[in-house]
């Protein structure tokens, strides 16, 4: 008991699907293998941690036997595809440089970012960075996921949150997280805030609801959030 495991990988092939989908013989797996790491900490580096912040927060991977097919979700579609299509052209190009392959790269917008785990850890550790108060932003970004349609939301700072000399643990937590239950959909994410003090890890749990019932639960949501925020403020 007590034992932790990773929510994604808890439920991969189960109710949630890979994000790499391509089938390889042996002597060519770990070559495949390779070029995706390449591509995704390219497209990490390049969209995520330069100007225009793109947010993007997932990357999957189909493979033919002549095109590797690329699709970024993000939610800011606009600085991916750029003025006339010119920035994802630039992007597709460098890509096909660096595997020697073709690559055809597509793109889907998020429609809400308040409800992605990796792109609510990512904002809170940029906001950290800025010395932002951590218990301010940790109460926000979970009121603002709650307001979404989240039917739960638990965010962990650990390090030496506020500067402080000695490391510590700062958790928030809305709503229920069922981790147990496969049928859940909680979308998980861990995020590595770099500051002047040193690192923070930032830890993000959002409860979606049970898996084909997201829909419902936005719609749901979108009403009860205005609900949710007048009891917050009282």
């Amino acid at each position: 008991m007590g034992q932790k495991c990773n929510p994604i990988g808890f439920r991969v092939g189960i109710t949630d699907g890979w994000k790499s989908r391509w089938y390889a013989p042996k002597s060519a797996f770990g070559t495949f293998l390779v070029e995706d790491e390449k591509i995704r900490r390219f497209i990490d580096k390049e969209l995520n941690k330069k100007p225009p912040f793109a947010s993007v927060s997932k990357i999957e991977i189909e493979r033919t036997r002549d095109e590797v097919k690329v699709i970024l979700h993000t939610a800011r579609p606009g600085m991916v595809i750029g003025a006339k299509g010119a920035e994802v052209d630039k992007l597709r190009e460098r890509l096909e440089d660096l595997i020697e392959r073709r690559v055809n790269v597509s793109i889907i917008e998020i429609k809400y970012p308040d409800l992605d785990a990796n792109l609510v850890a990512s904002n809170i550790g940029e906001q950290l960075k800025k010395r932002t108060s951590f218990r301010r932003v940790m109460k926000t970004k979970c009121e603002a996921a709650m307001g979404a349609g989240a039917k739960g939301v638990k965010i962990v700072c650990s390090g030496r949150l506020g500067g402080a000399e000695m490391a510590r643990t700062e958790k928030q937590m809305l709503g229920s997280i069922p981790l147990q239950t496969l049928q859940a959909n909680v979308d998980y994410a861990v995020v590595h805030a770099v500051t002047k003090v040193g690192t923070i890890g930032v830890k993000v749990w959002i409860y979606k609801g049970m898996f084909g019932e997201e829909e419902a639960a936005r719609a749901e949501g979108a009403g009860a959030g205005d609900r949710f925020r007048r009891r917050s403020r009282r």
